[in-house]
């Protein structure tokens, strides 16, 4: 393939950089800016107009409402801010624009300084039928499959056939997981395409897919290349990026505990062979499936910077972005391959908003208390009292810890994790703790299938945190329910007589008896079971408290009848339903009533008013930071109402559709 950038000056000079992404990788990129002198640029959605990324960049420019498509996404949008603001270069960051061949030429066409490959590039290796191809002819070792233009569903199938089950379809045009099915059968597979290609349409606005040969339980392996316009290209190593859920990955590290140093020249020598051959300008990073025999399989490019870099920069000593501004200006790399050092290991999880209780659902909301620990590397826009909006990607913070050793980073992660403080929206934090403590991950084993093999014992619910935590809740919601909490504010009940209140923590419900036995000592019954406290100290949002001589401590706000509490690592919110009226039937859509579980996008209604369904039958599609959830009929009956249409935003709650329950079944207990 020629040389791609043929029409790049060797220099390419600017003064002002306009980051044309959101969140913690833009504050990312503007960090590294300012270091190396360059003034900053922002760009906003209208739900982002408060967000740190705003405020901290030179100027700011709102490019439209919250819909990516109606904001982050509008290529116009972006170069007239530039316009605007006099911004002579972009840097796209990861997600949105980041792949996108006609963002890349926009900015060239209107002499704008793209900080990243040509859009020749992004277009070859961002298209999985054509990077496949492109890598199979520079001799990199690729997955059998098929990448054929006939995309009916019969030639589809007979590929299928031919390539052998399990297969994996993959939406050609996107990543992320989103278009991607793993199909067992010649029976399955119809159907699973046919949602593979709809995600496809709806994440990328292109339903065209592949075929690949599925390898069983693998490691994710990818390479992270730089290559400059002269001609010299590097790797800085291996990242271990097993540890996915739904092909989306949770947990990186660097380097692999399954590549040794002789793999590691075998990937490396191989992924710099494959963008020389292409003319690769800037940061790349190759992706491959290593099985169990040790054999490698390209599966695509990421043709911009990973989420995952932090753990390469770590390892490496290297700022990466700096070196994505310097290539871009035209300087050549500044360090051969024999120059590239590794020291230590390090590891990175991604905290997401989400609701791992049920289903791993996206959230938002406010970030009502935000804490993140000093000593580890933490990625993120957060602050208490922040939004997150239901429209971008559920990821909200990075934290990466480095050490001496795998094992010795393993552990600084996990203690900071554990005192990470995040109340107010659900996320995974606790998930992401049960993974690093896992012995298969802990003895560097976890394959791409480490979290579906395990998945019971990482959501094993730690029973005597809980109802300690249901305890402290109910001390502290009894300490705070008329006054604030002070130092010395330890309040006394008038009467040695049991207090009764009814709590509800993660849909679990409690009756507590709490009884004052002395003046800081209290007897609090949970469900017949007895714990004694000693509360020692109280303040805003902390709490000191004794359980069985030992002391702790917990970080906790009171929201109205609600408390947030983080104790021992553990996020928890408890209602407090000791005066309200008892669980109403439509609590549990016993009332025929179909509701939001979260704020979204409406992208399929699968019924229409006079339908008859079953309990359990599909009724509407939201989506909602980038994942599709399919919303169920709770009983069966005719469809009575349709509350909502495709593309319309609807709120937590909101009532989709309305279901009659024939009177003849009113009453009964679901099978």
């Amino acid at each position: 393939m020629t040389d791609m950038l043929t029409d790049m000056s060797a220099s390419t000079p600017f003064q002002k950089i306009l980051v044309a992404n959101r969140g913690e990788i833009a504050l990312r990129v503007l960090r590294s800016a300012r270091a190396m002198g360059y003034q900053t640029v922002a760009v906003y959605s209208t739900a982002d107009a408060g967000a740190r990324h705003v405020q901290e960049a030179d100027q700011a420019v709102c490019i439209g409402e919250p819909l990516p498509a109606q904001s982050y996404l509008r290529i116009d949008a972006i170069i007239e801010a530039a316009r605007l603001t006099g911004a002579d270069a972009v840097h796209p960051g990861y997600g949105f624009l980041a792949e996108n061949e006609d963002f890349a030429r926009a900015c060239r066409e209107a002499g704008l300084v793209f900080i990243g490959p040509s859009p020749e590039a992004i277009i070859a290796m961002g298209h999985k039928a054509g990077a496949k191809k492109l890598m199979m002819d520079a001799g990199v070792p690729c997955i059998p499959g098929y990448q054929g233009e006939d995309q009916s569903e019969e030639r589809l199938l007979a590929e299928a056939g031919r390539v052998g089950f399990p297969v994996m379809i993959k939406a050609t045009a996107g990543g992320g997981g989103r278009g991607m099915r793993l199909v067992h059968t010649a029976k399955e597979f119809p159907d699973l395409l046919r949602s593979a290609q709809s995600e496809a349409q709806n994440a990328f606005g292109d339903p065209e897919v592949i075929l690949e040969r599925a390898i069983m339980e693998p490691r994710h392996i990818e390479i992270q290349i730089f290559a400059d316009r002269h001609g010299n290209a590097i790797h800085l190593g291996e990242r271990d990026c097993s540890v996915q859920r739904r092909h989306q990955k949770v947990i990186e590290e660097a380097p692999s505990p399954a590549v040794d140093a002789a793999l590691r020249e075998r990937m490396g020598a191989t992924a710099v062979a494959a963008v020389k051959a292409i003319g690769y300008e800037g940061a790349g990073t190759l992706e491959f499936l290593l099985d169990q025999e040790g054999n490698f399989f390209f599966m695509e490019m990421n043709t911009r910077l990973q989420v995952e870099h932090p753990v390469t920069e770590a390892i490496t000593g290297l700022d990466l972005v700096e070196l994505q501004l310097r290539v871009a200006a035209g300087e050549p790399l500044p360090l051969r391959q024999e120059d590239v050092c590794f020291q230590g290991h390090a590891i990175e999880v991604r905290l997401c908003a989400e609701d791992v209780g049920k289903g791993f659902m996206p959230q938002s909301g406010t970030m009502l208390l935000w804490h993140a620990v000093e000593p580890l590397r933490v990625e993120q826009a957060l602050r208490s009292g922040a939004d997150i909006p239901p429209y971008y990607d559920s990821m909200i913070a990075k934290i990466i810890a480095h050490g001496d050793t795998r094992d010795e980073a393993r552990r600084r992660l996990l203690l900071g994790l554990h005192q990470t403080v995040a109340l107010g929206v659900a996320t995974n934090q606790v998930f992401l703790g049960s993974c690093l403590r896992h012995p298969v991950f802990a003895a560097g084993d976890a394959t791409t299938a480490f979290i579906a093999r395990h998945q019971d014992d990482l959501l094993q619910v730690d029973a005597v945190t809980s109802e300690r935590a249901v305890a402290l809740a109910a001390l502290l919601l009894f300490e705070t329910a008329n006054q604030q909490p002070t130092r010395a504010g330890l309040r006394r009940l008038a009467h040695a007589l049991p207090m009764g209140m009814r709590l509800d923590m993660g849909g679990a419900k409690h009756n507590v008896q709490l009884t004052q036995s002395g003046a800081h000592h209290f007897d609090i019954q949970i469900d017949g079971r007895q714990h004694a406290v000693e509360l020692v100290e109280i303040m805003p949002n902390q709490a000191r408290v004794v359980f069985d001589g030992v002391m702790e401590s917990a970080v906790f706000l009171r929201d109205g009848p609600q408390l947030l509490m983080h104790y021992r690592g553990q996020p928890t919110t408890v209602y407090d339903h000791t005066r309200s009226a008892s669980e109403r039937a439509s609590d549990s859509g016993g009332d025929g009533k179909v509701r939001a579980s979260m704020n979204g996008r409406v992208v399929a209604v699968l019924v229409a008013e006079g339908d008859q369904v079953e309990a359990g039958q599909p009724v509407v599609t939201l989506e909602a930071m980038k994942m599709e959830h399919v919303h169920l009929a709770p009983v069966s009956g005719r469809v009575s109402a349709v509350g909502v249409g495709v593309g319309e935003q609807v709120t937590l709650r909101r009532v989709l559709a309305e279901i009659e329950v024939p009177a003849a079944e009113q009453g009964k207990e679901p099978s």
